[in-house]
C-alpha cells in the first residue's frame, strides 16, 4: 500500500535507482484490486496475468539497462478508461454491444504510455459509450464511490476516477466531453485534466461527440497529471484535430510562483443552487491563491447560462452519427432472432443499447432532421460562439479562472437516474470549457462535513495548460490536503 501512494516520479526513480522491481510494483497494485474491487466495481477488465508476465520480464530487462535507458513509465501500471483501445486487451465502452470486442491496436496515447514503459493493469468501468454523469449507466453495473459506497463517483470516468482515489490505479486516463474527467475527479477527490481540444491525439478513443471528446489524466496529485500530460501530448498524424504546436515539458512549470496572476472569478458560477458548504471551500481555495499573491478579479461569461442547452443539442447530434457503426455487422454483438437486414439492424441496436444511449441517439436523430437542423442544430452551433467569444473576452483581463466543478458533492446511487435533466444538470459547471474547448483541471479543496469531496476548477486560456498547473500545483501545497478514503 506504501508503494502505491508515491507519486510517478517517486516511482520511477526508485525503479532507475534499481531499488524496486517492477514485478513488486505490479504485485501491490493486484493486490490493491482484488482488495478493494468487489466494493467498488472500478474495473470491467483487470489484466492480472499480464501485467505480471510483463513485469517479469521488465524485471529481466532493468538489470541490463544503464540509468539513463530506463524510460519515465518503465514498470510502472496505469489503468485505462474502457472506452480507449489497448492492443489485444477488450475494449467494451460498458456495452452490451461491445462486450467481447478485443482490440486490435492501440490507441495514439496508449501507444506512447506503452513506448515510455508502462504497463497497462486494466481497463476501468464508465458510463455506456460515456454517456452518463454518474456510471450508473454501465452494462457491468455502477462503480461505487470509495468515499461512501452509497453515492456515485460521477462520470463518465467514473472508474478511473474511483480507482485512483482508492489507490487500486497508480494513474488511469479517462475522457471527457462535457465534464467526464473533471465532475469525477471532484467527487472522489483526487485530480482530473482536460486538455485543450488538439492537444492530445484522440486516435483509439471510441467517439461519442468528435467535436468535443479529449483524452486526459485523472491523478492522485498535480505533479502526476503533469508527468503524464508530457507523455501523452502531441501532434498526430493519424488525427486531424491534433494541434501542430510544440510541446512544453509541463513538470517544468510547477515552480510554486502565482504572485501577480490575475485569477478570475466568474460571477455566474457562484449563484443560488450551490451547495452552501461546496461554495465555502472553493471561495476558501480562491482567498488561499490571494493569500500567495495572485490578484482576485470578478469577470462575467453571461452566457454560459445557455451551455447546458447548447451542449444537449450539439453531443447528441454527434453521437448518433458516430454510434451508426454499431449495427449488428461490424463489430461483437448481434441480436440473435431476427427476419431480414432491417430487422438486424433494429434488433440488434434496440438490445446492445443501453436507454441512455437511445435517448441521445433518438435526441440527435432528431435535431439533425430535415426542417429542425437550422432551428436546433445550427443555432446551437453559433451559441457554442458566444461562449467561446465570451470566454476569450474574460481571458484579456485574467490569466486563468477560477469556478466550482460542481454545484453538490455525490449524490446517491440511484437519485438522479429516474431525471435526465436533473442528471444533466451535474455538469452545469464543466460543459461551457469543453464548447470553446479550453483546458480546465480539477483539484480537491476540501471535505465537507459529511466527509465528501469537493473540487475546485481551474480554466486556462487554450494551450495554455502549463498555467492551470502551476497555480493547481501552488494551491495544492498551500492547501495540504491529504485526502484518502478509509477503504
Amino acid at each position: 500500500m506504501e508503494l502505491l501512494e508515491k507519486s510517478l516520479k517517486e516511482l520511477h526513480t526508485l525503479i532507475k535507482k534499481k531499488e524496486l522491481k517492477p514485478s513488486e510494483l505490479v504485485q501491490a497494485n493486484i493486490e490493491r484490486i482484488e482488495q478493494t474491487e468487489e466494493k467498488l466495481n472500478a474495473y470491467i477488465t483487470v489484466c492480472a496475468q499480464e501485467a505480471l508476465e510483463k513485469a517479469k520480464v521488465a524485471d529481466e530487462e532493468l538489470l541490463r539497462l544503464s540509468e539513463d535507458e530506463i524510460p519515465e513509465l518503465f514498470g510502472i501500471p496505469i489503468a485505462i478508461k474502457d472506452n480507449i483501445n489497448v492492443e489485444g486487451i477488450r475494449m467494451t465502452c460498458a456495452s452490451r454491444m461491445l462486450e467481447s470486442f478485443i482490440s486490435p491496436y492501440d490507441a495514439t496515447v496508449t501507444k506512447k504510455l506503452r513506448e515510455r514503459g508502462a504497463i497497462f493493469i486494466g481497463k476501468n468501468n464508465l458510463d455506456e459509450f460515456a454517456m452518463g454523469s454518474s456510471t450508473e449507466t454501465s452494462y457491468f453495473g455502477p462503480t461505487k464511490n470509495p468515499w461512501d459506497f452509497s453515492r456515485v463517483p460521477g462520470g463518465s470516468s467514473g472508474g478511473s476516477a474511483a480507482a485512483v482515489a482508492a489507490r487500486s490505479a497508480l494513474a488511469s486516463l479517462g475522457s471527457d466531453t462535457g465534464g467526464s474527467i473533471r465532475q469525477p475527479a471532484a467527487f472522489c477527490g483526487v485530480v482530473g485534466l482536460k486538455p485543450t481540444y488538439g492537444r492530445v491525439s484522440r486516435y483509439g478513443l471510441t467517439a461519442f461527440a468528435s467535436s468535443l471528446d479529449q483524452i486526459g489524466p485523472i491523478t492522485k496529485n498535480v505533479e502526476d497529471a503533469a508527468y503524464l500530460l508530457n507523455i501523452i501530448s502531441g501532434l498526430d498524424s493519424k488525427d486531424a484535430t491534433s494541434a501542430k504546436l510544440p510541446v512544453p515539458n509541463f513538470l517544468e512549470a510547477l515552480n510554486g510562483e502565482v504572485k501577480g496572476l490575475k485569477v478570475g472569478l466568474p460571477k455566474e458560477y457562484f449563484v443560488e443552487g450551490i451547495e452552501p458548504e461546496v461554495k465555502a471551500l472553493v471561495e476558501e481555495a480562491a482567498r488561499k491563491l490571494e493569500k500567495l499573491g495572485a490578484e482576485l478579479v470578478e469577470v462575467s461569461l453571461p452566457t454560459t447560462k445557455y451551455s447546458v442547452e447548447t451542449y444537449y443539442i450539439i453531443a447528441p447530434a454527434e453521437a448518433s452519427s458516430n454510434l451508426g457503426r454499431f449495427d449488428g455487422v461490424r463489430y461483437t454483438y448481434r441480436a440473435k432472432n431476427y427476419k431480414g437486414l432491417v430487422d438486424m439492424y433494429c434488433k440488434t441496436r434496440a438490445e446492445g443499447f443501453g436507454d441512455e444511449v437511445k435517448r441521445r441517439i433518438m435526441i440527435g436523430t432528431y435535431t439533425l432532421s430535415a426542417g429542425y437542423y437550422d432551428a436546433y442544430y445550427l443555432k446551437a452551433q453559433k451559441v457554442r460562439t458566444l461562449i467561446y467569444n465570451d470566454f476569450q473576452k474574460a481571458f484579456e483581463s485574467v490569466d486563468v479562472l477560477l469556478t466550482p466543478v460542481t454545484p453538490e458533492v455525490a449524490f446517491k446511487i440511484g437519485e438522479k437516474t429516474d431525471d435526465p435533466i436533473k442528471m444533466y444538470l451535474s455538469d452545469v459547471f464543466t460543459i461551457a470549457v469543453n464548447l470553446a474547448g479550453l483546458p480546465a483541471l480539477s483539484l480537491p479543496c476540501g471535505l465537507t462535513a459529511q466527509n465528501l469531496p469537493v473540487g475546485v476548477q481551474l480554466i486556462g486560456k487554450a494551450f495554455d495548460e502549463e498555467t492551470i498547473l502551476k497555480v493547481a500545483h501552488a494551491l495544492e501545497a498551500e492547501l495540504n490536503l491529504s485526502l484518502k478514503p478509509a477503504l
